[in-house]
């Protein structure tokens, strides 16, 4: 049994249109580059072929991730989120600060193939995620990551 993903609608938008660019706009642009690959004759020593084969393997991988995206999401209602459970959960927009530098910061609680730090979309599954899930406003979130010890006070959860 495959994995359930969790989505927002947003991230399931996004994923459906990078899907739909993939089949009817890359393929369709790598088969150009295989097919003036191979009018060069020789597949043996022919680089552009090797690089449109390539490309091409990505390409089917990357579509593949995406449909079994798309046969097993749930979708979260970034709503109702904070109604399914008591404090953050996924789809929360939760305000944090620094116990260190008093840096604040607000990040939307999402799942991992939706996570973007630059977006300010925190995966459920990220060490500070983990920490923060459950927790309530005013709560300290404690926890390890990759540079060291972290402690997060939760200002508002939304």
């Amino acid at each position: 049994m495959s994995k359930v993903t969790l989505l927002t609608k947003e991230g399931l938008l996004e994923f459906q249109e990078e899907l739909k660019n993939l089949k009817e706009v890359r393929r369709v642009e790598v088969a150009a580059k295989l097919k003036e690959a191979i009018s060069y004759g020789d597949l043996s020593e022919n680089s552009e072929y090797e690089d449109a084969r390539s490309e091409q393997a990505q390409l089917e991988i990357r579509i593949l991730e995406l449909e079994e995206i798309m046969k097993n999401h749930e979708i979260i209602d970034t709503k109702k989120a904070s109604k399914k459970v008591a404090g953050v959960n996924v789809g929360s927009l939760v305000t944090i600060v620094s116990m260190e530098g008093n840096k604040k910061e607000t990040f939307r609680i999402v799942g991992s193939t939706e996570s973007d730090i630059f977006e300010n979309k925190l995966s459920n599954e990220s060490p500070i995620g983990r920490a923060l899930i459950g927790k309530q406003a005013g709560d300290i979130a404690k926890g390890q990551a990759g540079s060291g010890a972290f402690e997060y006070k939760i200002v508002e959860i939304k």
